[in-house]
This record gives structure tokens, sequence and C-alpha cells, in this order.
């Protein structure tokens, strides 16, 4: 492969998050760009180590986040690991050795079958425990959707969510429709609150953090934490009845025990999450979670504990 040029990789990165879904012939006519300069660049990073995503609102889905984690044996992990992800209510998987040895997970649950959660997680351990989470705190009532769409929607979504800019001529040839009812289609989602935005990322390069530190905190005053790290990349989420999901980025090449004693003050519960392992199966699954959560009749999901 061509070396990369972060300069130029990031000039891609912030033209395709002003135009996620554009294309280049569009862009370059917006925003003055040489045609063939961004096609060279685009045909050089795109798919490669630049890709876009859509996002979505999984309230608007009826779905429910939650994080869980479960004891696993250690010869155990691989064999769990893809255990869990037949389950296309399981989101994503990490490896993690602290309070819990074995996985953590991010769940998507329809929220008519909460109450199902524990049934599922123990199909997968016998020691887990798990928290409903949210990215920030809501006072307001929540008003959960439901999933009203045909099966083609969930198709459509994990296309979307894998790759945005997918041609439209081979959305047609996966989804089976023509071009207008594509475009009606996306434009729904958009509508209903669905797709929220799609963002432009990078992928595959050398990786700046393959290892993460997870806690469970109660009783701390956020804001004064986060001001404390502020120059430290951080992943706040919220738990429900009360606490935070605490989550700090890193290297597997730095001083893993200074990290420890600078960070374990803030929360009850600390593990070391190993962001690498799993990545490959991770994003494997992602490419039909969604056809594989939705019943093909299109009448809402499949349950969490038929997997």
């Amino acid at each position: 492969m061509a070396p990369i040029d972060q300069t130029e990789l990031e000039w891609l990165l912030d033209i395709l998050n002003k135009y996620p879904r554009e294309s280049l012939r569009k862009i370059s006519k917006k925003e003055g760009i040489e045609y063939y300069r961004l096609k060279r660049t685009y045909d050089k990073y795109y798919g490669k180590y630049v890709f876009v995503s859509a996002v979505y609102n999984i309230v608007k889905l009826g779905l429910k986040s939650y994080v869980a984690f479960l004891s696993v044996p250690k010869v155990e992990l691989s064999s769990r690991a893809l255990e869990l992800l037949k389950n296309p209510f399981v989101a994503h998987i990490t490896p993690i050795f602290g309070f819990k040895n074995g996985i953590q997970a991010i769940l998507h649950i329809p929220v008519e079958q909460e109450k199902y959660i524990p049934e599922m997680l123990s199909k997968y351990s016998s020691d887990f425990e798990f928290y409903e989470v949210w990215s920030r705190e809501r006072k307001e009532k929540v008003k959960f959707g439901k999933w009203n769409y045909s099966y083609e929607y969930a198709v459509l979504m994990d296309i979307l969510k894998v790759d945005a800019r997918t041609p439209m001529k081979e959305l047609e040839i996966l989804l089976g429709k023509k071009r207008p009812t594509i475009k009606f289609m996306i434009n729904k989602l958009i509508k209903d609150g669905v797709i929220v935005g799609f963002y432009a990322y990078a992928e595959h390069l050398e990786p700046v953090y393959d290892r993460s530190f997870i806690g469970i905190a109660g009783d701390i005053d956020i804001n004064e934490f986060l001001e404390k790290f502020r120059d430290i990349e951080i992943k706040v989420g919220v738990l429900k009845p009360k606490g935070y999901y605490l989550e700090w980025f890193f290297s597997s090449k730095d001083d893993m025990g200074s990290k420890i004693l600078e960070f374990s003050p803030y929360v009850e519960k600390l593990a070391i999450g190993y962001l690498d392992m799993f990545r490959d199966l991770n994003n494997e699954h992602l490419k039909t979670r969604f056809s594989r959560m939705v019943r093909k009749d299109g009448k809402g999901y499949r349950s969490i504990l038929e997997f």
C-alpha cells in the first residue's frame, strides 16, 4: 500500500465529514477542488483507511443500551466471544481483566425485552453484572419508538453503518430496489430521526490506543473529574439509577501501573480492556447486526433469547 500522508488523510476526513454522501464531482464543484486531485486522494485512502458510517438514534428504534461484564475463563475467551456475537443484540465486545476477568459487552435491548437480560447473559456466564447506560444525563422522560419498517430497512441500515458511501448501483443490487425507492428509504430514516448523521473516521492506522481503563464510579463529581483529566480522551456513560461508566484510552506501550494508581481512586470497580483482540470479530459482526435483529416479516424484533 502507498505510504500514509497524515495531512492528506486528515484533509480527506474533513471533506467527507462535510459531505459524507455526496459524489466526488459534487464535492469538487462545491469546494472548488480540482476533481482529479480529490479522486486520487479518495482512491488512495477510502475503504482502506478512511470510512464513512451512519449514526443511529437507537431510542427511536425502541432499543435501550446496557453494559454487561461477564466472567469467562481465559481458555474460553475466543469461543465465548463467538457465541456472544451470534446474538445481534450484543453490539460490541471487549476482553477485560480486573473486577471481572472475561468479557465486557455493550447490549442494545428492545425495551419490552429488558426483563430477559439476566436469562440472556446466563447463557454465556454464571457470573455477570449489567447496568443501563446513557450517553448523557436525561431529566425528561424518554419516549421510545418501535421497529416500524420493513426488513429491507434493516439491511439498508447495516450497509450504511459499514459504508455510508456505498454506490447507489450497488445498493440497488443488494436491496433489490430502484434508486427512487432507496432515496425515499434513506430520507425516511433521516426524517424519522433514526439516522442522526454520518461521520468519517480513520481505521487500520498504527493504533494510538489499544487498551482502555474501564471503571464504574458511584459517587463522583463528574465535572471535576473531567476537568482534572481534560487532556486525556475519556468516554463517559451515565448509569441508571446512579453512577457513571468511565473509559479512558491509552497505549499498551504506556506504563500501566502508574495509570492504575492515577485513575483507581476515582472508581469502585476497575478493569483493563484489550481493544485490539476482538476488533476483526466486532467489525464482521457489524455487517449484518440489524438484519439479524429484525424479523423478516418486518413485525418487530426477534427474541434476545433465541440465539
